[in-house]
């Protein structure tokens, strides 16, 4: 299973948010707004900010669940309680 956390940041922000944070886990930077926008996490590619939102992805890429609420204090363990459920891991 592999983690990926997605901003709007530019890289060095996120390296260095991810420095001060503590994040383990890779973060990439969506400074076009692709995946925002692809994912619905974001209405346009001029958006300023993106919604929370988790997507699970297969090993091919195809979108098997998706989370529109996001809860930072629950979220995390949900999501990790559903993928080991799908996946096993």
């Amino acid at each position: 299973m592999v983690i990926v956390g997605v901003s709007f940041d530019q890289p060095e922000d996120n390296q260095a948010w991810a420095e001060a944070q503590d994040y383990t886990f890779e973060l990439w930077s969506d400074d076009d707004r692709t995946l925002a926008v692809y994912y619905g996490a974001a209405s346009s590619t001029s958006a300023a900010y993106a919604d929370r939102k988790t997507v699970i992805l297969d090993a091919e890429g195809t979108l098997v669940l998706e989370y529109e609420s996001v809860n930072p204090s629950s979220s995390p363990q949900d999501v990790l309680d559903d993928c080991t459920l799908l996946f096993g891991e």
